[in-house]
């Protein structure tokens, strides 16, 4: 029995050996690219993988020179992002407003980026040249609402883009005022509105005319609670493992000291299941079963 604890106890101390050698001098490097043209690129953002937090993966790419947000319905230039007031300004360049008019087009996130990354309350969808059979205005008529006291008449005579909608019909076409709570459970289709514009900033606007309204999209985000300020004071910077999804601290490659970063550590809080405490344990139990045998 002596001879097999002190074997068992032989193994076990070379294990915990080398996982913590593991731990300690084998940093997880990485090139997190921290811009993207003028746009400062933070957590939870991320535009290289591994980069961020997990839940926004793939929503960004960049072009060198302008920053994307990326839904199924296209890709969106991303005008500021705003880390404090957790916001992010989209333009959809296919998109009309009130100087152009631009071909029927549907705005469509996934359901997991209307989750965590919805459009702000202060984004206004404004469904244009709607048939008097528009779901809008029958059934669902509630989800039109009231904007700042502007109207459809004021709509279509202010801006030359939307003129030509009451030229055709000889008439003031119906409109809507409504959220993105429309535009995510109806299609243009089904609306039976054949254009669409956003506004942005809405609580500001009345009294202003069409012209001078801020178009886009807000966007409104939260940041994941996982503690990765260790991570950032360290010099690191907060990402996740490709394949687990795992949060990791990632070390820069011109990091030249483990010290200066806390390289591959669960910023979470969390242990790895090969850590050398997770491994010093593992041996105390198993010790602790031969020495009852």
């Amino acid at each position: 029995m002596h001879s097999l604890l002190v074997t068992t106890l032989s193994i076990f101390t070379l294990i915990f050996r080398a996982s913590t050698l593991e731990a300690l001098q084998t940093p997880v490097l990485t090139t997190c690219r921290t811009s993207c043209g003028s746009i400062d690129i933070h957590y939870p953002f991320g535009i290289d993988d591994g980069c961020g937090a997990p839940q926004f993966r793939g929503m960004f790419s960049c072009n060198s020179t302008y920053l994307f947000f990326i839904t199924p319905s296209g890709s969106y230039k991303v005008q500021r992002i705003d880390y404090d007031k957790k916001t992010i300004v989209i333009y959809d360049p296919a998109m009309s407003t009130c100087s152009i008019l631009q071909p029927h087009h549907d705005f469509v996130m996934t359901d997991i980026q209307s989750s965590i990354i919805p459009p702000s309350p202060d984004t206004v969808f404004a469904l244009l040249n709607c048939s008097i059979d528009s779901p809008v205005l029958n059934h669902y008529k509630n989800l039109c609402f009231n904007f700042s006291g502007h109207s459809c008449d004021e709509l279509y005579g202010s801006c030359n883009a939307f003129r030509v909608f009451p030229f055709l019909t000889n008439s003031t076409p119906p409109c809507c005022f409504t959220g993105y709570d429309t535009m995510k459970f109806m299609s243009m289709n089904i609306l039976d509105c054949t254009h669409y514009t956003t506004v942005i900033n809405t609580d500001n606007l009345k009294g202003i005319v069409p012209s001078d309204w801020v178009y886009g999209i807000k966007l409104s985000f939260s940041v994941p609670d996982t503690g990765c300020d260790r991570c950032s004071k360290s010099g690191g910077t907060c990402g996740f493992d490709t394949e687990t999804g795992g949060k990791l601290c990632l070390c820069s490659v011109s990091t030249n000291s483990t010290r200066e970063c806390a390289a591959g550590s669960n910023f979470a809080g969390g242990e790895s299941s090969h850590s050398p405490w997770t491994c010093y344990r593992v041996f105390v139990l198993f010790l602790s079963v031969l020495m009852s045998l």
